[in-house]
Order: C-alpha cells, then sequence, then structure tokens
C-alpha cells in the first residue's frame, strides 16, 4: 500500500471518530440514544426525521458533492436544535465539524430548546441571503479546491483520448489536493476576474509554500494529468497563454539578431558556432523587444494556466524517443490507442474529403494538401491502417523529423541548438527524482539549469566551465521534488514537455476522471456517445 494511502487513510479515521464522538453527545442531549449515531445510514435516516425533513433529504445525502450539501445543512439544523443560530456558530460547525461537534457535545450548558421554539424560529430576510450565499460560496469552494473540479478541454492537444469541447470533472484527491499558494481569491475564478481580461482574481498579501495533502496514490506512468503550465509563470497580458514568453523572447531575438548581421552572413555563422554567447544575445535582444511591445506579468504557481497531458515519464526515468517512438528506461513505452500522429496520405487522383474523414471519426483535424495528391492526416495507428485499406489511397507513411532537421534551434527543449533533437528524436534524457544525485557538467546543465535555479529556488553561476550553487563550488546536484514527463497523445499538434521540459510535482493539480458534457463546434452537435464516458487512464 503507497504511504500517502495509508496516511490519507489514517487522517479519514481521526476525522470520522472525533466528528461522531461529537454527534454521539449530541444524539444524547436530543434525547436519543448515542449509539444510534454510529450506525451508517440508520443514523441519517433518524436526524433527518428529528430535524423534520422530508425523505428527498435523505435521498440526496448520498449523492455524490450533493450529500456535501446536505450533510451542511443536517449540521446547520442540528445547531439550532441546540440553541446556536449564529452566523459563526454555523460556520464552526460546518467547517471545522470534527472539533466543534465534539466542543458542543461535551458543553454542560449547551442544551436542547423545545422543539416548538426551533420551529418557529425565522431568519431575517438579510440572514437568509447572507446565509444562502455564504454556504453555497464555501460548499463549492471547498468541493473545487479539495475534491473535484470542472475543466474545459480548448484545444486538440488530447486527441483522440480528450477533444475539442469535451467537459471534465477531475479529481484533486486521486495526487493529493494542493493548500493554495495564494489563499485570497475571488471565488471560482482562477487567475483573472471573470468579465475583464487582466484584473487578477487573487491577492499576494499572503503566500503559502507548497504542501500537498494526502491523496489516493502517486502519478503513475501513462495517467492523463492536470497541471499548472511550468513556463507560464511569466507572460505577456496581451497574448497570455497563447504564446509562450520566453518562445517569444527567442523567436524575436533570433529575428533582430539576423537583422542586425545584414550582408554578414559569415560573421553571422561564426557568431551562431559560439552557442553560448548566440543565445545570450537572442535572449538579450529579444527580451528587450518583447518588454517594449506587450506587458510583462508574472504569476504564482497555483494561478499558472491549466493544461491536461499523459504523463509518459515519472520521477529517475530515462525517457527517449527514436522516430516517434517513445521509449522509457531503453524500452519502447506503452502507447495508448489514442495516440495518433500526422501521416501522409498519397492518393490516386482523388481528393480527400475533410468533412468524410471527420463525420466517420477517422480524424477530428483539418486535413492539409501538401503535394500533388498527398495530405497530411492526423490519425491513430488503427485509422492509419483503415485508410490504408480505401480503394482511393496509394500509401499513408508517418511524417517524421529526423534528428538534426532543425527549423527552429531553440523551439525543442533544452531550447538551445546543442542537441539536434526534434520531437521526433529526442533524448536520452534523465528525469528528476527527490533525492537523486546528479552530476553536473557541461553537456547536460542545460537540461537541469531551470529545475536548478526556478522550481528549486538555488543561485546557479557559471564560471571558467566550473559549477556554483548558492555561492558553493560544487559538480553535482541533489534534486528536491519529484518531476514528470507530460506528452500530449496528439503528438504532433502538442505543446508539451519536448518543447518546455519538465512538470515539477507542485505544479500537478489532478487527474481527469471523466467528461460529463461534449460538444462537437466544427459539426454543431452534442458529442452524446461522450457524456459521462471515462477518461483513458491505461497502464503497461
Amino acid at each position: 500500500m503507497e504511504i500517502s494511502v495509508q496516511l490519507f487513510a489514517i487522517l479519514s479515521i481521526i476525522y470520522f471518530v472525533t466528528a461522531h464522538f461529537g454527534l454521539y453527545k449530541i444524539f444524547e442531549k436530543l434525547g436519543i440514544e448515542g449509539w444510534k449515531a454510529l450506525v451508517p445510514f440508520y443514523s441519517t435516516w433518524i436526524i433527518i426525521k428529528k430535524i423534520d425533513k422530508s425523505i428527498w433529504w435523505f435521498i440526496f445525502y448520498y449523492i455524490p458533492f450533493v450529500g456535501f450539501v446536505v450533510w451542511m445543512g443536517i449540521i446547520v439544523e442540528l445547531m439550532k436544535m441546540l440553541g446556536k443560530f449564529s452566523l459563526k456558530e454555523h460556520f464552526l460547525a460546518v467547517v471545522f465539524a470534527p472539533i466543534y461537534l465534539a466542543k458542543v457535545g461535551m458543553d454542560p450548558n449547551v442544551k436542547p430548546i423545545p422543539f416548538e421554539e426551533y420551529k418557529a424560529y425565522k431568519k431575517p430576510k438579510s440572514r437568509e441571503w447572507v446565509d444562502a450565499i455564504a454556504f453555497a460560496v464555501v460548499a463549492a469552494s471547498l468541493i473545487r479546491m479539495f475534491y473535484i473540479e470542472a475543466f474545459t478541454i480548448p484545444t486538440s492537444s488530447m486527441e483522440a483520448t480528450l477533444l475539442r469541447g469535451d467537459f471534465l470533472f477531475v479529481s484533486k484527491i486521486a495526487y493529493g489536493p494542493r493548500v493554495p499558494n495564494t489563499p485570497i481569491s475571488f471565488p471560482f475564478a482562477h487567475h483573472t476576474m471573470p468579465g475583464t481580461s487582466s484584473m487578477k482574481s487573487y491577492l499576494e498579501w499572503i503566500k503559502f509554500p507548497y504542501h500537498r495533502l494526502p491523496g489516493l496514490g502517486p502519478v503513475k506512468r501513462n495517467d492523463c494529468v492536470v497541471f499548472n503550465f511550468p513556463e507560464g509563470d511569466t507572460l505577456t497580458l496581451e497574448r497570455q497563454s497563447e504564446y509562450p514568453y520566453k518562445q517569444m523572447i527567442r523567436d524575436a531575438g533570433m529575428q533582430i539578431l539576423a537583422q542586425q548581421y545584414a550582408g554578414r552572413q559569415a560573421e553571422y555563422e561564426q557568431l551562431k558556432k559560439n552557442k553560448r554567447e548566440y543565445l545570450k544575445q537572442v535572449n538579450r535582444l529579444g527580451k528587450q523587444a518583447v518588454e517594449r511591445q506587450y506587458h510583462i506579468i508574472e504569476r504564482p504557481v497555483d494561478k499558472k494556466e491549466n493544461y491536461v497531458k499523459r504523463c509518459v515519464g515519472i520521477a529517475g526515468d530515462t525517457l527517449e524517443i527514436k522516430d516517434a517512438v517513445l521509449y522509457i528506461n531503453h524500452k519502447p513505452a506503452y502507447e495508448a490507442p489514442t495516440v495518433q500522429f500526422i501521416y501522409v496520405v498519397e492518393t490516386n487522383g482523388t481528393p480527400l474529403n475533410e468533412n468524410m474523414l471527420i463525420e466517420k471519426g477517422l480524424t477530428a483535424e483539418r486535413i492539409y494538401q501538401i503535394g500533388q495528391n498527398q495530405y497530411e492526416v492526423t490519425l491513430t495507428a488503427a485509422n492509419a491502417e483503415k485508410m490504408r485499406q480505401m480503394p482511393t489511397v496509394k500509401s499513408v507513411e508517418k511524417e517524421i523529423i529526423p534528428k538534426g532537421v532543425i527549423v527552429n534551434p531553440f523551439a525543442i527543449f533544452p531550447n538551445t541548438d546543442e542537441y539536434g533533437w526534434t520531437r521526433d528524436n529526442f533524448g536520452p534524457i534523465v528525469i528528476p527524482k527527490k533525492g537523486m544525485t546528479m552530476k553536473l557538467t557541461n553537456d547536460n546543465i542545460s537540461i537541469y539549469k531551470r529545475v536548478i535555479t526556478h522550481y528549486e529556488h538555488n543561485t546557479l553561476q557559471i564560471k571558467d566551465g566550473k559549477f556554483i550553487i548558492n555561492g558553493q563550488p560544487t559538480s553535482e546536484y541533489t534534486f528536491k521534488m519529484d518531476y514528470y514527463w507530460m506528452m500530449g497523445d496528439n503528438r504532433h499538434h502538442s505543446q508539451d514537455s519536448r518543447y518546455w521540459g519538465f512538470v515539477p510535482e507542485d505544479h500537478v493539480v489532478g487527474k481527469p476522471i471523466f467528461i460529463w458534457f461534449s460538444y462537437d463546434s466544427q459539426l454543431g452537435k452534442i458529442r452524446w456517445d461522450r457524456i459521462f464516458s471515462g477518461v483513458d487512464n491505461s497502464h503497461e
């Protein structure tokens, strides 16, 4: 059994025992035998009858998440029967139930009021509104923060596992809910106030360090995972997550540098051979240009954009991609049936019908004609085989970019041109694991620099080929967190770890569990077959 599961179980038992001890004593105060508070279902039925509520309360109590709201109502009614009517008392009873119920149950001065007085109590209208709004906000916020949250899939990076227009419920308890870094925030808003494009929905007066409550288990290889975009700490207000800030800088810097060396191609090529100096100038010029053109904003971890990808590599794994085939620890990795790539499809002259392919479920992406009778089509392996069987199709071949064929030298992680890696030929690379000690070299420092400095908050200097961390010369580094490698199932249409690197454990949000609604905007219809369907978290 996982340690986290054991801890979660222990805390649950403590919560259950303490709360039911309080209920035991409260039952006795209300003239009910205390042992009845300990009997599942029966205790709920007894107390609902005691507070004179309908059978619907009992039914709704056992509906997931709805039951949480009913439970709050039951606790409030119990407090009223004991003469406690203030908003403060009700808040304490709901939010700190185990402690407060035990306190009330043990307090000899707390006695039940006559039933007629309890039924006759009428809240002022203003209090009714305050109570209704407060409890709705508290209930929804607690559920959203610690249990489950709704997300929308806005892009095609996880097709065909998760489709654009899928609405998901994501479990926070799967890996353990995080304590918010920024606890003071507007309810139900992520990072921007509703109806605005730039107003922050949170205050940074109080900041909590990373801490995760016990969960049901660790992130496993091939889990679909929701996480905060690692490079989303700094971004431009105007474009936000549409265009990663660091890539904007690199693209702008390359363009400016090329313009500065116009007509001096030999000098430019010489500069590019000095890779570190070239990258340094690219970043300097690009940063100046982006900061002149855009407003730069920064966000804490829990307010970065939410992404969803598949975790293909966990802490400690060695990962490599060879000709679009993923290898983990030097063995071909499990590949979900829904993983898809771009294939070059050649026909006998008959044009491919995009709408027909989409309606038949062979692809959800647009198709592009790239030559005479040749098309780029995004397909799963199974659908590629179906395409090969079509009478008008001559060939179907996966589109692969070989190692060393570089279009943008800074697009692929670690965003230098030192390695010649591409989306289809990448690595090998070791994913950091908490407690793992890595020997630092000039060959790997580019890969782990952001982990050391940004995610784990150290200073790093490189002088005469030697490494200085927090002022101390060293040749190695011991990682403080686990890291993960995330990739989209739509491998050739996904901004993922191949482009920006590792996902730290403190960025992990939760695990998608099921799709509660799905709408196909291309065809303008509801995908009825996907509603209430599960999310593929297949494992080897």
